[in-house]
């Protein structure tokens, strides 16, 4: 059988699963993930590689209505840029659920003219399957998709059969990357993001959207990683939260970082943490690209 490559476009409003499957597909984790909406910010590809294929998925950041500050705008055109210039897309719906975020994907979906596989996801807190079925009708009356996948991100079965199902579509050509690469992104990237998924996970609602990582040393010594990363926050105020009372905050997200950290690089890493306040980064277009949003 002839080797098939494309990349593949996980697309979807925020917070409906798409770096939860990204990381199911690929195998591993790579792109972060927590329970609120728009803790991916950056386009990034993870790709899997086996004998027969090589699948790029670009995981994206949700697109979303709203927040209009500069990296809002930057996550939506991050977001937006992966419907051009790819061989396939996974849409990523939840079930019974339709908002006007998943409204404004549709938009860009009906611009383009390459496979499109609707996945269901989250079908396993369904009573039953057949509950979902008026819900898909009226999403088919919307958008014909060239194949409809009712998924589980937690099932692997499920996405064992989504793998059979992009072969259907994946073009037949040579490997994009060198088999063993599993990001475009670098390590500095990766680890950055990692300590970003601690501080939205531990922190309060509001203030993870005002939070970016920065890293400012990554140096192998021996068979260690020194890694220095600085926490920008936005208000004097929130860098005392971040800290926590006698420091016990930065400790625990340090700790749960470095433990992320070791996993990915397969190797011990000693970590320090700063805070520090960078008031307007976010809405900041000049502050967004030195901080790599650009």
């Amino acid at each position: 059988m002839s080797f098939q490559s494309g990349y593949i476009a996980v697309v979807g409003r925020p917070n409906v699963g798409k770096s939860t499957i990204t990381n199911e597909l690929i195998g591993q984790k790579l792109s972060i993930t927590s329970h609120r909406p728009q803790t991916t910010r950056h386009r990034i590809n993870a790709i899997d590689t086996q004998k027969d294929y090589q699948m790029v998925f670009i995981d994206t950041p949700g697109i979303h209505i709203g927040n209009k500050k500069a990296i809002n705008s930057y996550m939506n055109k991050a977001a937006s840029s992966s419907f051009g210039d790819v061989d396939m897309v996974i849409w990523l719906v939840e079930a019974l659920k339709w908002t006007k975020e998943d409204a404004r994907v549709l938009e860009h979906l009906s611009k383009v003219d390459i496979p499109v596989i609707l996945c269901v996801n989250k079908v396993d807190k369904l009573n039953s399957i057949d509950q979902v079925l008026p819900y898909l009708e009226t999403l088919g009356e919307k958008f014909k998709a060239n194949d409809v996948f009712p998924l589980s991100a937690f099932d692997r079965s499920h996405t064992k059969e989504l793998r059979k199902l992009i072969l259907k579509y994946l073009p037949i050509q040579k490997a994009i990357y060198d088999e063993d690469y599993i990001t475009d992104r670098s390590q500095r990237f990766v680890v950055s993001e990692f300590i970003r998924e601690k501080l939205m996970r531990n922190l309060s609602n509001e203030l993870p959207y005002d939070i970016t990582v920065e890293i400012e040393k990554f140096d192998l010594d021996g068979k260690m990683y020194r890694i220095a990363a600085r926490i920008f926050v936005d208000k004097p105020s929130q860098k005392s939260i971040v800290i926590g009372a006698k420091g016990e905050m930065l400790k625990k997200i340090g700790r749960e970082s470095r433990i992320s950290i070791e996993g990915f690089l397969e190797s011990k890493v000693f970590l320090e943490l700063w805070v520090k306040v960078r008031q307007g980064w976010s809405d900041d277009k000049r502050a967004l690209a030195s901080l790599g949003y650009d």
